[in-house]
């Protein structure tokens, strides 16, 4: 029996297979839905008046401070006054040994007295002498030594006189005065003991609280960004011209009144770039002491412009400065690198890097890429923060 053997050839079968599925996958990815858009909310930016604050570490410093000093040589009888009280202008505080100088003053008085008598006895020979002479019952010598005698007893009661007084002054002298108003602190010495006239060492210091001093160090760059603001017109002082400062105590607690700004330094200091800016502030309860450390916040004054943005909308690349999301009129998105100030609220103070209508990203950052579409959620505009919002200063790096 002959057997026939038939052979096939499986390639053309395995590439019509190939084929068929090729062709099922293209149907599969041309019916497969496309992603859509991510959806990101996000701020329409618009300018709008804010107040522009500086915050500033300070210290508190007395308005005037007066050291109680002997002015003559003796031993203190008495003390007049109580330790940490408040005393007034002119009040008597020592009381010093007061006998030799009245001692010394019933001398100056004694010998004014005598000065005195000798001008009257001088006067009355001269107004003799004046009419003998004209009748030539005196010679003229005797009249001029006459003339003479008067002035002389004339210049010796002045001289009397002057006696008196700068024993009366030392007098004065053994009752020390407070100088000033304010509250005195210890006493540094005991009734008894020995002070003497121009010593180096204080008895007592007396320390005016109300009003009161702080005193902050403005970094020079934010007086020139303060200077070229306000030549620009960017920020509008306040009417009175006056730059208001409210305070904030150590332990985080705000200070209930309100100063203004006295003075700023000419001189920059060259260790620290920083200009000394004084504030005066008024302490009717005491509250403040010289030496407390404080936070200032100097009101700047009004920018009618300002653009504010989110704070949770701004992220740092690896430099760490400042960026935002930004949709563009194609409804792309692009990252933007800005500059950002002080910190408003929950809101950055956009300096640079952002104009009026432009749409910043807000939420949904996580799954967007440059040049991305995204679908729109919210576009509602940033107006959301009042002009009297608190500022504080930006971060480092900004």
């Amino acid at each position: 029996m002959k057997v026939t053997t038939h052979t096939f050839s499986l390639r053309p079968v395995l590439l019509c297979t190939v084929a068929l599925l090729a062709l099922e996958g293209c149907k599969r990815q041309q019916n497969a839905p496309r992603t859509p858009p991510q959806a990101v909310g996000i701020v329409t930016m618009q300018p709008q008046p804010v107040s522009v604050h500086t915050s500033l570490p300070g210290r508190t410093d007395a308005f005037e401070i007066a050291q109680v000093r002997p002015q003559v040589t003796g031993v203190v009888l008495k003390r007049l006054f109580v330790e940490g009280s408040d005393v007034v202008a002119g009040q008597q505080l020592y009381q010093i040994d007061p006998a030799r100088y009245k001692a010394v003053y019933d001398t100056a008085r004694g010998q004014l007295a005598q000065a005195m008598a000798l001008d009257a006895t001088a006067k009355a020979k001269v107004r003799r002498y004046k009419k003998l002479v004209r009748e030539h019952a005196v010679s003229q010598q005797d009249y001029d030594d006459a003339v003479a005698a008067e002035k002389q007893a004339q210049g010796q009661i002045q001289s009397a006189q002057g006696q008196v007084e700068s024993a009366q002054v030392n007098l004065g002298y053994t009752k020390m005065y407070a100088p000033i108003s304010g509250r005195i602190g210890r006493t540094l010495i005991t009734v008894g003991a020995l002070v003497t006239a121009e010593q180096t060492s204080n008895t007592a210091i007396i320390t005016r609280l109300d009003p009161i001093y702080v005193d902050v160090n403005l970094p020079a760059i934010t007086l020139l960004r303060l200077k070229r603001e306000l030549a620009e017109g960017r920020i509008k002082r306040q009417a009175n011209g006056e730059v208001p400062v409210v305070l904030t105590l150590e332990d985080g607690s705000p200070y209930e009144f309100k100063g203004h700004m006295a003075l700023a330094e000419v001189n920059v200091d060259t260790t620290t770039s920083t200009v000394i800016v004084r504030a005066i502030m008024p302490n009717p309860q005491k509250l403040l002491l010289p030496g407390m450390y404080v936070h200032a916040q100097l009101d700047e004054g009004i920018d009618p412009n300002a653009l504010l943005v989110p704070q949770e909308a701004v992220s740092r690349n690896t430099h760490g400065d400042p960026q935002v999301w930004i949709v563009q009129p194609d409804s792309t998105v692009a990252l933007r690198q800005i500059k950002i100030g002080m910190a408003i609220d929950t809101n950055w103070l956009v300096t640079d890097g952002l104009k009026a209508g432009e749409r910043v990203v807000v939420s949904g950052t996580q799954k967007i890429t440059p040049g991305a579409k995204v679908s729109v959620l919210d576009s509602k505009p940033k107006t959301d923060t009042a002009p009297g919002a608190a500022a504080q200063p930006a971060q480092k790096g900004q």
